[in-house]
């Protein structure tokens, strides 16, 4: 904790930190995964289909990769 220390932060900060910090590189790794499975199989992830309806509900048209 000597680290955190000379950063100027407490030790309930610095768990509130990590924590954060490994929710937001599981979020990453699969989002990451899910879009890896798309690209190589070609198919469309349940997100997918669900984000292309919502965005045609509200006039945008999508371009077809």
């Amino acid at each position: 904790m000597i680290m955190w220390n000379e950063l100027g932060l407490s030790g309930g900060t610095a768990i509130i930190i990590l924590i954060a910090l490994y929710f937001v590189i599981k979020w990453a790794v699969k989002n990451g995964i899910k879009e890896a499975y798309s690209a190589i199989t070609g198919k469309k992830t349940d997100e997918d289909v669900r984000n292309e309806k919502e965005l045609k509900e509200l006039g945008f048209e999508l371009e077809d990769k």
